[in-house]
């Protein structure tokens, strides 16, 4: 898994990448790449998005 905080537009392979939370296409080496972070519990969770638009249309599920 590729750390969520590193800069992912920079040499990602595909397989690698992160998937989008809304669309599920890979997100490798796009400077759109948006990432939400919260708490759950005791867990740190993630949703990657490829672009503005899917990360103002995720309803957080």
């Amino acid at each position: 898994m590729v750390d969520p905080t590193s800069d992912h537009h920079e040499d990602i392979d595909e397989e690698d990448a992160p998937n989008c939370a809304v669309c599920e296409t890979a997100i490798a080496n796009e400077v759109t790449h948006r990432v939400i972070t919260w708490i759950d519990g005791d867990a740190v969770e993630t949703a990657h998005f490829c672009d503005e638009d899917c990360r103002s249309s995720w309803n957080g599920a």
